[in-house]
């Protein structure tokens, strides 16, 4: 009986869990003839202890069994060691988790005083995410594009050329008491974005220090400390956010949040913390030093309100917002709806948002990317719609109808189509 458990358990160690399932075919074969080689010993040793137990000269069988059972203990502590190696490899992938998405795109833009373009761009990001303990996880993202912090979108061509990868994200995330989260590092955007809308804050936007999450299903708060520049030697900046609502549920899909946020970055004097010096988005800048105007003391209000309509769901937002820090061009909104989820095959989607950022608002790095160009200083439309093929496939068309550069008394339009082909996995 010893000998079979002991043969059984070799052999949960070396096919057992799927997860092994890795091994080559070489190892396979040394531990199959291990298997045999030691299953040969342990039967001569029963045919010779057998054998001793009838002859009354030979060994006495005690001894014989004492032997017998110190092997098979010796054995089968052997195989239970490399059994738990084995278990202890699982349980530690089974800790691991893989997501990312592929979005591949063409869009046609025509902006006044300049030819119209057309171009094809791809944005691929993947996300491990590992867990450490009960309660801490760490996670770590790449994504295609260059360094800008709001988008990871890659135009093709170049002959073919090879596209960059960078890193996207390093963070920690500890989930402590009563629905509490910790996260540091560079992590995935967590502050409320009404209607998905960027008038504050980009989607794509990775914010870079720690942040902090509670959620008691009727109560909400965020914080947010993050950093514009990190190193003294380079003028450090840190800005942060913090928010605050409460969510209403009716009953059904019914469903509503309301929410309160100021952030503050106190940027006057300082230059341009990414690309060009003479790059502002949209903000107010002294063209002589290259600096910002002014700083962005930014106080928000939002709601949503989410209802069935003819049995579809029927989302619309309104979100505000003031800068404390200036009196002129100082304020922006955004009211919008979406009818329909694009969540599975066959289902859709249509959406409309109309947005008016006025330059001084809003601290434009972290605005949307798209509306406008990108930026402060841009009002105008934004329709969407979108068919699943699959719940993690679909496909997207948005048209934004917009102007930019107003406080200069002179807008321009920008006429943008974008055809998008989406797909996820996790």
């Amino acid at each position: 009986m010893k000998k079979l458990t002991i043969l059984l358990g070799l052999l949960v160690s070396t096919y057992g869990p799927p997860a092994l399932a890795h091994d080559n075919a070489e190892e396979l074969q040394a531990l199959n003839l291990k298997i045999q080689a030691l299953s040969q010993r342990l039967d001569a040793l029963d045919q010779s202890g057998q054998k001793k137990a009838q002859d009354p000269d030979q060994v006495p069988v005690t001894t014989m069994a004492w032997v017998d059972e110190v092997i098979e203990d010796k054995v089968g502590e052997a195989v239970s060691v490399q059994v738990n190696e084995r278990m202890a490899a699982v349980s530690w992938a089974e800790r691991m988790r893989w997501a990312g998405e592929l979005r591949y795109r063409f869009e046609d833009i025509e902006v006044d005083g300049t030819n119209s373009r057309t171009r094809s761009r791809i944005q691929a990001r993947a996300k491990l995410q590992a867990g450490v303990s009960e309660n801490m996880q760490l996670g770590l993202g790449l994504a295609s594009g260059d360094d800008n912090p709001r988008t990871a979108n890659q135009t093709l061509g170049g002959g073919g050329s090879t596209k960059d990868l960078r890193l996207d994200l390093a963070y920690f995330d500890w989930s402590g008491p009563a629905g509490t989260r910790i996260l540091g590092g560079k992590f995935e955007n967590f502050l409320v974005r009404p209607g998905k809308n960027g008038l504050l804050w980009d989607g794509d936007w990775r914010p870079e220090g720690i942040g902090a999450n509670w959620n008691n299903s009727t109560f909400f708060a965020n914080a947010l400390g993050t950093w514009l520049e990190s190193d003294s030697s380079n003028g450090d900046e840190l800005a942060w956010v913090a928010q605050a609502g409460m969510n209403f549920n009716s009953g059904g899909s019914t469903h509503s949040r309301i929410g309160l946020s100021y952030a503050q970055f106190d940027t006057a004097g300082s230059g341009s913390f990414f690309g060009d010096d003479d790059d502002f988005f949209g903000n107010s800048f002294d063209p002589d030093t290259l600096s910002y105007l002014h700083d962005y003391h930014m106080i928000e209000a939002f709601a949503e309100l989410t209802i069935d309509l003819a049995d579809r769901p029927l989302m619309l937002f309104a979100d505000y917002v003031t800068n404390t820090a200036v009196n002129v061009n100082d304020s922006g909104y955004a009211l919008g709806f979406q009818y329909g989820k694009a969540s599975g095959r066959g289902t859709w989607d249509i959406a409309y948002v109309y947005e008016n950022l006025e330059a001084d608002a809003a601290y434009g790095q972290l605005t949307d990317s798209d509306i406008g160009g990108g930026g402060s200083d841009v009002k105008g439309s934004i329709f969407k719609g979108t068919w699943a093929f699959h719940e993690n496939w679909n496909a997207r068309i948005i048209y934004f109808l917009n102007e930019f550069d107003m406080a200069s008394g002179n807008p321009r339009d920008l006429d943008r189509v974008r055809i998008d082909l989406n797909f996820k996995y996790k």
